[in-house]
């Protein structure tokens, strides 16, 4: 029985603070890709609510990425074409999750504001 209680314990820390992790990932992604373009943190995540955010990152950040990749704001000099190889990358869709829980965690209605420094 206490083996069973200390495994459930310890399973329930481990996934809280896993789901913290993907947060804090996400900022770094954010502060590293899409600062440069978008300002802080605060100001895109907070332009969308949560299901809006959903609806972007769906298909591991297929729209988002179809987005940029279409957005007519993005020049052809040598930052526009690292956008473009970034949101087509494997990189992006492996680790787009961890940008969608950041955009989730900060949303318009989520009532919680991000520190981007």
């Amino acid at each position: 029985m206490k083996k069973l209680l200390i495994i459930t314990i310890l399973g329930l820390f481990f996934s809280l603070t896993n789901s913290n992790a993907a947060v804090y990932k996400g900022q770094k992604i954010y502060i590293k890709k899409c600062r440069v373009c978008h300002s802080s943190g605060f100001d895109l995540a907070s332009l969308k609510k949560k299901k809006e955010w959903d609806e972007l990152m769906k298909r591991k950040g297929k729209p988002l990425s179809d987005i940029h990749l279409k957005s007519k704001n993005i020049k052809n000099d040598k930052d526009g074409k690292k956008i473009k190889k970034y949101f087509k990358s494997k990189k992006y869709f492996k680790k787009s999750r961890h940008l969608k829980d950041f955009l989730y965690e900060y949303a318009k209605d989520s009532g919680n504001v991000p520190a981007c420094n």
